[in-house]
């Protein structure tokens, strides 16, 4: 089982919209990010969010690429603040491959506390737009692949 860990793409200024919706840079980073997924043949069967505008945009784009069919739902447990344990034991009892979009520093503590147990142990560094591929074997997880815009 495969958890693909995506911070959402950047976001316009809160001067710019409160609402924070992503720049046109952000979603032409997540839209290329969606097609370098869907070129390694990855498709998920499930999609979260954490209902931010940023953060569903995100998802958005990348379901269309990896999985038009899936419809992608909001989690309120994936806001910045929300509680990790809730997703991580999600993530620990789901045997389908799903991809998690949501904000720091939840992220950076949903992996610690999946791949070390402890959502203190700093684990792995996330960017915008950035994936994070975790996968679950005999019950344990470790960091498979990351990718960041940058690289694309």
């Amino acid at each position: 089982m495969k958890a693909y860990l995506v911070q959402h793409g950047k976001p316009l200024s809160k001067e710019e919209n409160p609402e924070r919706p992503l720049s046109s840079e952000g979603k032409a980073e997540v839209e290329k990010m969606g097609k370098f997924l869907k070129k390694l043949g990855i498709e998920v069967e499930e999609l979260y969010h954490s209902g931010k505008t940023r953060a569903r945009e995100t998802a958005e784009i990348l379901i269309s690429e990896v999985n038009p069919k899936v419809k992608p739902q909001q989690r309120e447990s994936l806001a910045p603040l929300g509680d990790v344990n809730d997703i991580a034991g999600f993530l620990n009892s789901t045997t389908r491959d799903t991809m998690v979009v949501g904000h720091l520093p939840h992220l950076a503590k949903l992996v610690s506390v999946l791949v070390t147990g402890n959502e203190s142990t700093p684990f792995i560094r996330f960017k915008q737009g950035g994936v994070v591929c975790v996968e679950k074997e005999d019950g344990n997880w470790a960091v498979a692949w990351a990718v960041v815009p940058e690289i694309l």
